[in-house]
């Protein structure tokens, strides 16, 4: 065999080899991202405190969270820190959130689905 044919199938078999490897890389990614797609879209969190009028953290009191797409109400109490949290909300989704306790009433906040935010922390003010 001469030398040149030798370079020629040496040069050959690295060009196939290179593009093996181009053709393995783009099928890893595309697996990669049909994993990703999978998984489903990332769920966003509210959480805060309910403070009374002076900054004071307030047990107990009752936190709604609706959803306005389709009217459902979620509630939870406040815990011994004045502490709430809601998870597994739709990014597509707009929320109204506030606080009630002893006939008093938060304003009422607004989580819009245009913010691209996934973890919200709003803390709510029951007035005096």
């Amino acid at each position: 065999m001469k030398s040149t044919d030798r370079w020629v199938r040496s040069f050959a078999g690295k060009v196939i080899l290179a593009s093996c490897s181009v053709v393995i890389l783009a099928v890893g990614v595309r697996a990669v991202s049909a994993v990703a797609e999978q998984r489903g879209p990332v769920q966003r969190v509210v959480q805060g405190k309910v403070i009374d009028g002076g900054g004071a953290i307030v047990k107990g009191a009752v936190v709604y969270l609706k959803d306005d797409h389709s009217l459902a109400v979620k509630s939870y109490f406040s815990d011994d820190a004045g502490e709430y949290r809601f998870g597994q909300l739709a990014q597509n989704t707009d929320y109204e959130i506030w606080a009630e306790s002893n006939g008093k009433k938060s304003p009422v906040k607004t989580i819009s689905s245009f913010d691209n935010k996934n973890q919200f922390y709003i803390d709510l003010k029951i007035g005096k």
